[in-house]
């Protein structure tokens, strides 16, 4: 093989060599920073991670929030509709945050399937639905008058 062509092989290995480094060190950054949200349905079926930072969030349930002594640690649960999860917080609640909210809490699951979170954040005020909730509630609001004017029938 000639000695420039030798040398043009060397520079393109080198090359495709670095960028396969650079994309793996990419995707391994980028795997340690993905937050992924879990419902407290997911969260009680098991398929939350354990340990590892991750969004839960839902409904705040009524008559479940409690404050620690000095008014910082606050322990409240969480709900699908369908299950509930416990969240531990400390620190300075959102002014949005209120029994019957929704919320989106960042934290990790401990082995007792407490999320320990490490903040909260409260959606919109109770005036603001989006838009996919909002036609889901007026789906199921149709398809109940159907079946009152099929019972009917």
């Amino acid at each position: 093989m000639h000695p420039q062509r030798k040398q043009k092989l060397f520079i393109i290995l080198f090359m495709v060599a670095g960028i396969a480094l650079a994309v793996g060190l990419m995707l391994v950054a980028l795997k340690e920073n993905i937050n992924l949200f879990y419902t407290p349905q997911q969260i009680a079926a098991g398929e939350a991670p354990v340990n590892r930072t991750i969004r839960a969030g839902g409904m705040v349930v009524e008559g479940s929030v409690k404050r620690g002594g000095d008014g910082l640690k606050v322990r409240f649960d969480v709900t699908d509709g369908k299950d509930i999860v416990t969240i531990e917080y400390e620190g300075i609640l959102p002014d949005l945050f209120r029994e019957g909210q929704g919320i989106v809490a960042l934290g990790q699951l401990d082995q007792n399937t407490i999320f320990i979170a490490s903040e909260v954040l409260a959606k919109h005020d109770e005036n603001y639905m989006p838009p996919e909730v909002a036609d889901a509630l007026e789906k199921a609001h149709n398809q109940g008058q159907d079946d009152v004017k099929s019972a009917r029938y």
